[in-house]
């Protein structure tokens, strides 16, 4: 089975990391990080995988991915609240299209946004 992997545009690593790993909860699969060149990262949290890069033209700022079939969406929740990320405070809501998916949507310092949903 073939995978996608969403690459995200980012113009500074330790807000990325604070964002995608202190807040977030992913983990740095690998990271490419020459000396005065931009760098380029894979995290993943589970089976959500994504890419991170500083180069010009891999991907636009304000994208938007959804990470679907997210498992135990109301304790992640939770978790980030209690966090106190003091730059995003996430809600939790019910897709207007189906009462039965709950999504959280956060936003990236470089205007990504990404949607996780659960089935409930």
């Amino acid at each position: 089975m073939s995978r996608v992997i969403p690459i995200l545009r980012m113009f500074d690593y330790a807000k990325a990391i604070q964002f995608y790993v202190d807040w977030l909860g992913f983990e740095i699969v690998w990271e490419h990080r020459p000396d005065g060149f931009p760098i380029y990262m894979k995290i993943s949290k589970g089976d959500a995988v994504i890419d991170l890069s500083e180069h010009h033209g891999d991907a636009s700022p304000g994208a938007k991915i959804i990470i679907a079939d997210f498992k135990n969406l109301k304790a992640f929740h939770k978790e980030l609240t209690e966090k106190d990320y003091k730059y995003m405070k996430p809600g939790l809501e019910r897709a207007e299209w189906n009462p039965d998916i709950l999504m959280m949507t956060v936003i990236d310092p470089f205007l990504n946004s990404i949607i996780f949903e659960e089935t409930v």
